[in-house]
């Protein structure tokens, strides 16, 4: 392909240099005079371990040229990516003014083509973004056939870029409502085993990630301080903990739902987290997870509020599915702020039983829900009644019988992700999505 790059920074040289190698022609775009003669004289703009070689190949090869003309560029290619900056602004807000920029440039461009043309973004942007360029700046071009807008998300690493953009351990491409590029493309680019979301999938995903890494950044580090705080190597703890990749480094604890609960996470959070405050350790990290995990729950009570039902069903109080623990468990307390409010509560688990309840998991009952025996239904059909909003906390009940029992008259609020709630024959809503 011929393939048009603004913005000559990082991204942008390390993706000229990987498409280069494979054998498509690129012409560099950039707003720096003194950039665009480097790079069109094949000199790599950023150090890079083996890109100046590959852009010395590619201007040896005749692959590579650059350009400060938007215009040239165009007429020159059928396929554009941006790669410039999106810097913080002074408050701390995304400054996208650059990629406006140059996306009305380009728009600007395209219409004086003939042919179709290609856009392709690549610079971090917040969900929603590119919906917003193509309707303030490219509606026409892309209603009327002219222009295909992607997000295509980078996630290279400053030291193994090229290796990244080559084997990336992560790739998605953003379309226009999700729909799958021309196969030549995905070939070509994107990589034919790449999933396609929508433009605001993509762009999220981005901002996913780089919140995880630094929230793991962050974790780490403040568990090193309160190791060295006890005399204790926190390169050895943190190895030890990254072994476990059937809880610890895994998809595990990663999925949107239920607050955490139970009888240690808390628990043991209030622990650290009052040690480290009694010796003088700051970590806030560590100290924002539990009001984290209670706003979590104020969303929940948001939703209930909203359904407009003064009913209110539980399918699952406990923890955790398939148990019995009732310790800390986020139903409880959303029990407890329903019934305090004047709904009207029932609530269906199969798991428990009252009769059998020792020790702390009993305490828990006789102080925050003496009454709960008169709340608890063992008969799946009287738990729901015939209206009310439905809580789906736990999968403690036959989808079967779900089907049969749940009317028009029910707003089923999906807590884990049950996908088959969706086929109901109700309103639906999940709590992350």
């Amino acid at each position: 392909m011929n393939v048009s790059i603004f913005g000559l920074g990082y991204v942008g040289s390390v993706t000229a240099a990987a498409l280069a190698k494979q054998g498509h022609s690129i012409v560099g775009v950039d707003v720096q005079e003194q950039k665009v003669e480097s790079f069109d004289g094949g000199i790599a703009p950023i150090v890079e371990p083996g890109l100046a070689e590959l852009l010395r190949s590619a201007k040896r090869r005749g692959l590579l040229r650059a350009t400060v003309d938007c215009q040239d560029a165009i007429d020159a290619t059928e396929l554009s990516i941006v790669c410039v900056g999106t810097p913080s602004s002074a408050s701390g807000a995304l400054d996208t003014r650059f990629v406006r920029h140059v996306v009305d440039e380009i728009g600007a461009a395209v219409r004086t083509k003939s042919s179709h043309h290609v856009l392709v973004l690549r610079s971090t942007m917040l969900p929603g973004s590119t919906a917003r360029l193509v309707e303030e700046l490219l509606s026409d071009l892309v209603e009327a056939g002219y222009l295909d807008v992607f997000f295509y998300p980078e996630f290279l690493r400053e030291g193994t870029a090229l290796q990244d953009f080559e084997e990336p351990s992560l790739a998605v491409v953003g379309a226009r409502h999700g729909t799958a590029p021309p196969a030549c493309l995905m070939r070509t680019l994107f990589g034919e085993r790449t999933p396609v979301v929508d433009w605001s999938t993509a762009e999220m995903l981005k901002y996913a990630c780089n919140a995880f890494h630094a929230t793991k950044v962050t974790f780490a580090n403040e568990v090193g301080r309160v190791a060295k705080q006890l005399a204790i190597d926190a390169r050895w703890v943190m190895d030890m903990l990254c072994r476990d990749t059937k809880l610890n480094v895994s998809p595990y604890y990663l999925r949107p739902g239920n607050p955490f609960g139970g009888s240690c996470l808390p628990k043991d959070l209030r622990a650290l987290t009052m040690h480290a405050r009694i010796n003088g350790v700051s970590v806030p990290l560590l100290e924002s997870l539990l009001p984290s995990n209670h706003q979590h729950l104020q969303s929940l009570l948001t939703l209930i509020e909203e359904s407009g039902q003064r009913d209110v069903v539980v399918l699952g109080l406990s923890f955790k599915a398939e148990t019995d623990d009732l310790r800390e468990s986020a139903m409880v307390e959303l029990s407890q702020v329903l019934l305090g409010r004047g709904y009207r509560l029932r609530i269906y688990d199969p798991a428990l039983n009252l009769a059998e309840l020792v020790g702390a998991n009993k305490r828990v009952i006789d102080v925050k829900m003496p009454h709960l025996a008169s709340l608890l239904h063992h008969d799946l059909g009287s738990a729901l009644g015939s209206s009310g909003t439905i809580v789906a906390a736990q999968k403690c009940a036959p989808l079967c019988d779900l089907r049969r029992l749940i009317t028009p008259a029910h707003h089923v609020i999906d807590i884990n992700g049950w996908s088959e709630l969706r086929e109901l024959n109700s309103p639906y809503q999940g709590l992350c999505w």
